[in-house]
């Protein structure tokens, strides 16, 4: 299967303004100040590979460049990071040997995950199956962890960091919650002190969630 590149010069972010995922490269472009443009995906439903970027998965991001083309948030933040002039201090999934970040970041993906699951489930039409229930139980259930321990986390990255991919996902998470109504968020006080603060950066206001038309 080729993957179309069609005389990338600028980087290519396949995706979506609505999109936790997308939103997570976005934010790491702007903070990395890595110029790009931007494809929107317009059908979600799609089963063609090309229009998400190439990425059989039928996921995105996908970051098209000069190079090559890279699935996936991860990878995309990584090669946008490769990509910048700038030197600041990432901390990384791989960084985070204390077990509450490490646990934090997996429920952080595990939960976006499961929204995603929640959402396209419903975009299909099908009622909620007892799988469905068990999925939305344990999202709450991970929402509740990350709550309890959101103070301990935060205390525990790096003092020194410029930025984290926990942070961002993090946020990315709550945010979208609330902007897709999958799970009420008013109650999760310190996980909204969190965002609160973290919106005020000029890449989050950069980036708020929003339908494309």
């Amino acid at each position: 299967m080729s993957v179309a590149r069609e005389d990338v010069t600028t980087p290519v972010i396949v995706g979506r303004s609505s999109s936790h995922f997308t939103r997570i490269a976005r934010i790491f472009a702007a903070e990395l100040r890595v110029d790009y443009s931007f494809r929107v995906l317009r059908d979600l439903l799609s089963s063609n590979p090309e229009d998400y970027g190439g990425n059989p998965a039928l996921r995105i991001p996908v970051l098209q460049t000069p190079k090559g083309v890279w699935f996936g948030v991860l990878n995309v933040c990584r090669e946008l990071r490769r990509m910048s002039s700038l030197s600041p201090h990432v901390v990384w999934p791989e960084d985070l040997e204390a077990p509450v970040l490490a646990n934090a970041q997996e429920l952080v993906l595990q939960a976006m995950s499961t929204e995603v699951t929640l959402i396209m489930s419903k975009l299909g039409g099908t009622g909620e199956s007892a799988h469905q229930s068990k999925m939305r139980t344990a999202l709450t259930n991970m929402m509740s962890w990350l709550e309890q321990n959101a103070t301990t986390v935060l205390a525990t990255l790096p003092s020194n960091r410029d930025l984290s991919f926990l942070e961002v996902t993090l946020f990315c998470l709550v945010r979208h919650l609330e902007f897709r109504e999958v799970l009420p968020m008013t109650s999760y006080e310190e996980l909204n002190a969190f965002c609160q603060k973290f919106e005020t950066r000029a890449s989050a206001m950069e980036t708020t969630f929003r339908f494309d038309t």
